[in-house]
């Protein structure tokens, strides 16, 4: 059974009867097919397209992708597409790469759904299914050099979202009062009752490993990307040409982002029993790269990879029912209990294997 897609014919439409108001003269606009990565994605329906018009006696026309909601079954209990087209209007004017940012729409009536509208950027993502450290341009195309190349520019990425004033650059409304760190795991335990699946001993150990291991107060708050790796990247060859999927972004201590950069890389290999690429620089020379970059002592890095498994463990366990609800695994596959994020989180915390 497949996952339920939206109707590109409506949304065609809707989109040229939307884009001319945005477009001062434009006249006979016309909007392509509706293709590109995610039309059915686990977590939002992003639609690539062209859209062709005239200005006069000129022709015009425009690569763009427009983001929307998930239409079916969400891995989060709440998208705010405000904020994430916020968030990325506002860095536009840092060093970040990023696609730029046109329009939001936040009357439901357009599409069917809240939606914005960016520019495309030209170049190719790594994989995540199969990983890149198991086949794609990546592993096939790419030199070690190229690879450490594209690493560090990945990484210089995420650096600079961290250098950023996101005070000055009008994000304050993301410094939520209180307890930045108690309201972050309580959110993922929120999130694991919400699923409301099997049961998780190894997650809720986690949990409660994660309150008792705390780090001292005064850690540092910056912007942090939230889902920090290779996969939500455009490269231009090795170069990070765009940053992408902000849904998971806060304001947080740096370590939240480069721990997770550092754990899904290792879920990607260690994860997918396969060995790491060759070229990709290391933990330790990615801190120390890292350190250089912003200034900033790596501190607690530990525990926020610990933090980063109990993150994706949960996540993971909405997309294992996904993949159940629509027919890409057999019901009780088990997944949502065992699989390479969970069996991961256990190898860290030294806990009996999942399932």
């Amino acid at each position: 059974m497949p996952a339920p897609r939206r109707d590109f014919a409506q949304i065609r439409r809707g989109l040229e009867a939307w884009l001319p108001a945005r477009l001062p003269g434009a006249r006979e606009l016309h909007v392509g097919e509706l293709t590109g990565p995610g039309l059915t994605g686990f977590s939002s329906d992003t639609f690539l397209f062209e859209a062709r018009w005239r200005e006069g006696a000129d022709a015009r026309s425009a690569a763009l992708v427009a983001r929307m909601p998930p239409s079916g079954m969400p891995v989060f209990p709440r998208y705010d597409l405000a904020r994430q087209f916020r968030i990325q209007q506002a860095l536009a004017t840092t060093g970040v790469p990023l696609a730029r940012m046109l329009w939001l729409e936040e009357d439901p009536g357009v599409l069917g759904a809240p939606f914005y509208v960016m520019e495309q950027v030209a170049g190719r993502t790594p994989s995540d299914s199969p990983t890149y450290h198991v086949s794609g341009w990546v592993a096939e195309e790419l030199s070690p050099a190229e690879r450490e190349s594209m690493w560090w520019s990945g990484l210089r990425a995420l650096a600079d979202v961290h250098r950023a004033d996101w005070r000055g650059l009008g994000l304050g409304f993301l410094d939520v009062p209180g307890d930045l760190l108690e309201q972050h795991i309580a959110e993922y335990e929120h999130m694991l009752a919400w699923a409301n699946g099997k049961p998780q001993p190894n997650l809720e150990h986690a949990l409660r490993w994660l309150r008792a291991h705390r780090p001292p107060a005064g850690e540092p708050r910056v912007l942090c990307w939230g889902d920090s790796r290779l996969g939500n990247m455009i490269f231009d060859g090795a170069r990070c040409a765009a940053v992408l999927d902000w849904e998971m972004a806060r304001i947080a201590s740096p370590e939240l982002d480069l721990a997770w950069w550092i754990y899904m890389d290792r879920h990607h290999s260690e994860g997918a029993l396969t060995p790491r690429l060759s070229g990709l620089p290391s933990r330790q020379e990615t801190v120390e790269r890292y350190e250089q970059w912003t200034g900033h002592r790596v501190r607690n890095l530990e525990y926020y990879e610990v933090f980063a498994s109990v993150r994706f463990a949960v996540i993971m366990i909405r997309v294992g029912q996904q993949l159940e609800h629509y027919g890409f695994l057999p019901k009780d596959s088990g997944f949502e209990v065992n699989n390479s994020s969970t069996q991961l989180l256990a190898k860290l915390l030294g806990l009996p294997a999942p399932g």
